[in-house]
């Protein structure tokens, strides 16, 4: 038992190391996917971020600069007014800003009070465009880059753009407590763009670097952690390795002792010689009748050898007296079953032979010793050994009684089936003398068992 548990401690050992190993490498994989998600969903927040904050920087220049140099021209006694004079001064003042497309000036009443481009327009009134709407009730600055649609923006698309910044501003009075109009401005791009494609590049490889010089701390972590739990695992196996060949060399010794023993046993009455062998033999021949695991033939192996191992501890009197024992003999030999099972249950390799030694002189009907067990709860390996040990002694001259002929013993048998055996392990036995004779000493197949 021991030795399988050794064997498999090794082997789980080994697989718990090769899951570890992959739940490394899976984390490992994992953590670069989430790595690469953060960092796409990072990148991408700090661009919008950097991109709002871009367009917000150039609506207030933009703005900012129209209002100082249109401003001072066009309000004039808390109302937005222009003259043809004004208007030719303010058209060349905006030429020398090159960013500026087109610059309108709306009256709270949808009405065109100036512009750069298509002055046709000037005084006309439009419907009230819904960024001009929220610019005059919020009294702050809207400002986006926009596609360029309808009929409103023929103009700046005939100047070959698809695209411009868009910004309203409020145009205040004097005291800045009043809105007199809106400023819409369309303003070149590009500028503005390079900017933010600079910036963007910056961010996104900036945060690449970053994760990645991460997630290359983490791999390194990990790849120790693998390296160190991989050599601790292989330097565990050799401990067990060693541990086993220990083991097995106790093992070894201890079988040896318990051998020296039965054979110490044996050697006090020369009457008994090779009765071990010939029981286990017997009993061997039995079990290959019967449906038997390998385990417990491998009990039944040790268990018939060592069946009379407790008759170390009976006198030799008693042991060697060629006469018919009395009652406080017979009851010293009797205990020599617990006797055995007691040595050898100290021995773990032994340790499933326990209960065949300790009950192979049970009765099926419940007149054996030394725990008076019945039918089936003896156990079947003890039965077998009880009938192989009858067997012999039956075929064995004893000074006590002559050997039976095998007919003789063989209707013993028969007669004893559901009294003293099994009657499971007594078919079994005449299977086995009519397909293995020579494992009973018969001369040839019993026939007439089958």
């Amino acid at each position: 038992m021991q030795l399988r548990l050794l064997t498999g401690t090794g082997s789980n050992l080994r697989a718990a190391t090769e899951r570890s190993v992959t739940l490394l490498r899976v984390f490992l994989l994992a953590s670069a996917c989430i790595v690469a998600v953060g960092g796409i969903l990072l990148s991408s927040a700090l661009t919008r971020a950097v991109s709002d904050q871009a367009v917000a920087d150039s609506r207030s220049s933009v703005s900012q600069y129209v209002d100082g140099v249109l401003r001072g021209e066009l309000v004039r006694g808390g109302q937005v007014q222009v003259t043809r004079h004004t208007s030719a001064r303010l058209t060349d003042e905006l030429r020398h800003n090159h960013s500026l497309v087109t610059v309108k000036v709306w009256r709270p009443d949808g009405v065109l009070a100036w512009t750069n481009r298509a002055q046709a327009r000037i005084g006309r009134r439009f419907e009230m465009d819904g960024d001009i709407t929220a610019v005059v009730d919020s009294r702050a600055a809207v400002g986006h880059v926009n596609q360029l649609s309808g009929a409103e923006d023929a103009v700046e698309e005939r100047l070959g753009f698809d695209h411009l910044l868009e910004v309203y501003a409020p145009i205040f009075s004097t005291d800045g407590h009043k809105v007199l109009g809106v400023y819409e401005i369309y303003a070149d791009p590009q500028g503005l763009e390079q900017t933010l494609a600079s910036r963007k590049q910056m961010i996104w490889m900036t945060v690449a670097a970053v994760l990645l010089a991460l997630w290359a701390a983490l791999a390194l972590l990990v790849r120790g952690a693998s390296k160190t739990l991989t050599r601790q695992t292989r330097e565990l196996r050799e401990r067990s390795r060693e541990l086993l060949a220990s083991y097995e060399r106790l093992e070894e010794s201890s079988l040896e002792a318990i051998e020296s023993l039965n054979a110490t046993v044996e050697a006090k009455d020369p009457d008994t010689a090779g009765h071990s062998l010939r029981v286990q033999r017997v009993a061997l021949a039995i079990a290959a009748q019967l449906d038997l695991t390998a385990q417990q033939v491998d009990a039944l192996r040790f268990g018939s050898l060592f069946h009379d191992i407790g008759k170390i501890a009976v006198p030799d009197g008693i042991l060697v007296k060629p006469s018919k024992l009395d009652d406080s003999e017979y009851a010293q030999m009797q205990t020599h079953s617990a006797e055995g099972a007691r040595i050898v249950e100290k021995f773990s390799r032994l340790r499933e032979a326990v209960p065949i030694i300790r009950h192979h002189h049970e009765r099926w009907d419940g007149h054996g010793y030394p725990d008076g067990l019945a039918g089936e709860a003896i156990p079947l390996e003890a039965a077998i050994v009880g009938l192989a040990d009858a067997w012999d002694a039956m075929t064995t001259d004893r000074p006590y009684h002559r050997a039976l002929s095998f007919d003789e013993a063989l209707l013993e048998v028969r007669a004893g089936r559901g009294t003293q055996f099994s009657p499971v392990v007594v078919d079994a036995f005449f299977f086995a003398a009519a397909l293995l004779p020579d494992e009973l000493g018969l001369e040839e197949p019993l026939q007439r068992a089958v």
